[in-house]
């Protein structure tokens, strides 16, 4: 462990480094509010993690990164500040944040997580898709279906549709269907709880491409229902990932009983904003193995 004086020091050459990166910071806001508003909450749950009893002050959350007090306010108030791969890293710290959280800091400063494919050299981009379609509409008994980062469904097999029918629906949305229909709030079993965790996936989605004007677009769909809105303010949660969760359907028209299923989510190597989904049902479960 480093002595006093040697952490001294050490925070003094960080401040040293980010004076002028304070000092260039534009007047110009994030292109989402999503950002500042888990910074603030992150503070406080730091807090409740360290038996506080209220969120970090600024000024603590600062001094542990070993920057000034300004820089940190202007990166919460939601203004653009550099942020390099060690301030990140720091920040996680001082913030005491989980590995979700860190990949949603880490995905708004490096422009997105998960990396889409070059238009040109090897195989067409087309090429890509009919070959991801036709990995989608397989024949099997179990749903699959292909969407793209705002959760458009481009495309699904017999078994979805069949289990789902508003996926035959032109521009039909997942995330829009499970939050804002009648429909998936009868059919998904404790729908409030897994309401919850659709919108931190929609929140991780929007910290990590601030600018994408397709995500901005959904969440105002969602967040004009005030169920929804209910819930977003209530919890800042943010979820990288679903892959492996396990949910009950209400689905009569396929079933009398409750089908417990368990989503499988793979993202290709190359387009890994797109995500190819298998529902299994779990074993004991109507149609399961």
């Amino acid at each position: 462990m480093g002595s006093p004086g040697n952490t001294q020091r050490k925070c003094s050459r960080a401040v040293s480094r980010h004076a002028q990166s304070v000092s260039s910071v534009s007047d110009g806001k994030c292109g989402t509010d999503v950002l500042p508003d888990l910074l603030r909450a992150w503070r406080a749950e730091a807090g409740s993690k360290m038996n506080r009893g209220r969120p970090l002050p600024q000024k603590e959350v600062a001094d542990r990164m070993c920057v000034s007090e300004r820089w940190y306010r202007n990166l919460e108030t939601g203004l653009r500040v550099p942020l390099s791969t060690e301030v990140l890293e720091r920040l996680s710290q001082a913030l005491l944040l989980g590995p979700d959280e860190r990949m949603a800091l880490y995905g708004y400063a490096l422009g997105g997580a998960g990396g889409e494919s070059d238009e040109g050299g090897g195989e067409g981009p087309s090429d890509f898709m009919d070959e991801l379609a036709e990995l989608a509409s397989v024949q099997t008994d179990f749903p699959s279906y292909l969407t793209d980062r705002a959760w458009n469904v481009l495309d699904h097999n017999a078994a979805m549709a069949h289990w789902f029918p508003w996926v035959r629906e032109p521009a039909a949305n997942l995330m829009r269907w499970a939050l804002t229909t009648a429909t998936a709030r009868e059919q998904i079993v404790d729908w409030p709880r897994h309401a919850g965790q659709y919108l931190a996936l929609l929140r991780f989605a929007l910290v990590t491409r601030p600018d994408d004007e397709n995500l901005a677009a959904l969440r105002d769909t969602v967040l004009d229902d005030p169920v929804c809105r209910g819930l977003w303010d209530r919890s800042p949660k943010v979820l990288a990932y679903r892959h492996g969760h396990r949910y009950e359907l209400r689905l009569p028209h396929v079933s009398p009983e409750t089908i417990t299923v368990t989503s499988q989510v793979l993202l290709p190597a190359y387009r890994q904003e797109l995500r190819y989904v298998l529902l299994l049902p779990t074993e004991g479960s109507p149609h399961g193995p």
